[in-house]
C-alpha cells in the first residue's frame, strides 16, 4: 500500500485498529486468480508475534489456499469520512480521511480442538456480556458438532504490517479545527469517529 510518510502508523498503533475493527478481508491467490473472502477475526498478540484466527465455509474454496500458505494478506477498514473543501481556508479539492491497515502474513489451517478454542473466545467476545448471552458451553453439544462440519479453521501469523491514517495532518490547525467542527455536526458515527480520532492526535492545539 502507498503510504506518504506523514501517514504511516506504527506497528501497535496499526495492531489497534486491526483489534477494533476486525471484520477483515482475506486475500489470497490460486491459480493466477485472486480471492477474498469478509471475515470477523480473533487478534491476538503473542510472546511478540500477532496472529489473526477465523473460520470459513467449508465449501469455500479460498479454503485450499491457506494451507501452509505464505503469502496471505488481511486488510482492515478502521474510520473513514468525505472532507468537504468548502470546509478549508483557502481554494483547495476535497479528500478522503481513513484509517486502514494491511496486514500481511503466513496462514496454516488449525486443528478442531485449536478451532473450538477459537469460537468459544470469540463467542465469549460478542456474546459475554450480553443478558442471556450464548457462549460455547450454553449450546447444545450435537448442534455445534454439526455446525463445525461446515466451516474449516485457519490462523495466520502476521509477518508485515503496512498502516495508513491519512487524517488531515497537513492541514494547519485553523483547515483542521474546521474539519472537527463539520464532521462533529454528521449524524454519521463514522465521521463523528473520525473528527474524535483528530481531535485526539491535535489535543492542546486546537481547543
Amino acid at each position: 500500500m502507498y503510504i506518504p510518510k506523514q501517514y504511516r502508523m506504527k506497528n501497535e498503533e496499526a495492531v489497534q485498529i486491526m483489534k477494533s475493527n476486525p471484520f477483515a478481508l482475506l486475500i489470497t491467490v490460486n491459480e493466477h486468480r485472486p480471492l477474498a473472502t469478509h471475515i470477523p477475526l480473533e487478534i491476538r498478540e503473542d510472546e511478540g508475534k500477532i496472529y489473526a484466527t477465523g473460520h470459513i465455509a467449508y465449501g469455500n474454496m479460498q479454503k485450499k489456499t491457506l494451507d501452509n500458505n505464505s503469502d496471505v494478506l488481511l486488510i482492515f477498514q478502521g474510520q473513514h469520512a468525505y472532507i468537504s473543501s468548502s470546509w478549508y481556508q483557502c481554494e483547495e479539492v476535497p479528500t478522503w480521511d481513513y484509517l486502514a491497515v494491511h496486514a500481511y502474513g503466513s496462514a496454516r489451517l488449525i486443528t478442531e480442538d485449536e478451532l473450538i478454542s477459537s469460537l468459544d473466545t470469540m463467542l465469549n467476545h460478542y456474546e459475554g456480556h450480553r443478558e442471556n448471552g450464548r457462549t460455547w458451553e450454553t449450546f447444545d453439544p450435537e448442534l455445534l458438532k454439526s455446525e463445525m462440519k461446515g466451516i474449516v479453521g485457519f490462523e495466520i501469523e502476521i509477518t508485515s504490517i503496512q498502516a495508513a491514517a491519512k487524517m488531515s495532518q497537513n492541514r494547519n490547525d485553523t483547515d483542521y479545527k474546521a474539519i472537527i467542527t463539520e464532521l462533529e455536526k454528521s449524524n454519521e458515527q463514522g465521521e463523528i469517529q473520525v473528527a474524535k480520532w483528530m481531535r485526539e492526535q491535535r489535543k492542546g492545539s486546537i481547543e
